[in-house]
């Protein structure tokens, strides 16, 4: 649980990455605000385009609307999509599933009986630590440094192919997003209300893993949950200690 919240800080501290441009038009802006409408009237028809903060209508960084668009539309999905994989990692690792095989060459095994996922971690060799991190990192690298970026008109949420890569010296059979292709022949229209689901569900995975972290430190915080998930003494934002 302590990499998916440091996987979403180094996701926010990347998004910093690129050069500042002013290549921005009102008509680019107008067409990028419209799309975001149309998102979030898809998203949520009910509650349709709401932003009481007024975030889409300003500039962060010194860069033009478009890309701040860019950057808060990438940000939401990626943050969704964090907080999927750690709400069903969550879910997992609390029933105890984990791979058969060693987590160490002296035969160690994956550190289930520890007890809740947050404990799961705590017992986690550093090195083991480590090369999840730097995975992660690795990834956040790449989607940042390939391809056209977000903010300088590249689709929000869209992560480049591992065999489309310039920087990386060696063949990836596999891409990260779809990679046995079952997603390359569908429709625009399917791949738009694709992003819609996986937008919504992001957004009630966020929800959901807050709540399981919330409850394990303060009991009773989430009602709903009391009971159900063991209180966890360790420290959720420092995930090197022990």
């Amino acid at each position: 649980m302590k990499l998916s919240i440091l996987s979403l800080l180094i996701g926010s501290a990347a998004a910093f990455a690129p050069a500042t441009t002013k290549s921005g038009s009102a008509v680019v802006a107008k067409a990028a605000m419209d799309d975001l409408v149309t998102v979030a009237e898809k998203s949520n028809p009910v509650l349709k385009y709401y932003d009481p903060l007024q975030l889409a209508s300003t500039t962060i960084w010194g860069e033009t609307n478009e890309a701040t668009i860019g950057f808060l539309r990438h940000s939401e999905i990626k943050h969704g999509r964090v907080a999927m994989a750690a709400f069903v990692g969550y879910i997992v690792q609390s029933n105890g599933v984990h791979f058969p095989w060693p987590i160490s060459f002296d035969g160690s095994p994956f550190p289930s009986e520890a007890g809740s996922p947050p404990e799961q971690w705590d017992a986690l060799p550093e090195a083991a630590k480590w090369q999840i991190i730097l995975f992660v990192g690795f990834l956040e690298w790449f989607s940042e440094k390939e391809g056209t970026h977000y903010m300088r008109g590249g689709k929000p949420g869209a992560f480049p192919k591992f065999s489309d890569s310039s920087i990386i010296p060696h063949p990836v059979p596999l891409n990260l997003f779809d990679p046995f292709g079952f997603s390359k022949n569908k429709s625009e229209e399917a791949k738009s209300q694709g992003l819609i689901k996986e937008l919504n569900n992001g957004r009630l995975a966020q929800i959901g893993i807050i709540a399981f972290i919330s409850e394990q430190k303060v009991e009773g915080s989430v009602p709903l949950l009391t009971g159900l998930v063991p209180h966890y003494a360790g420290e959720t934002m420092a995930p090197f200690a022990m």
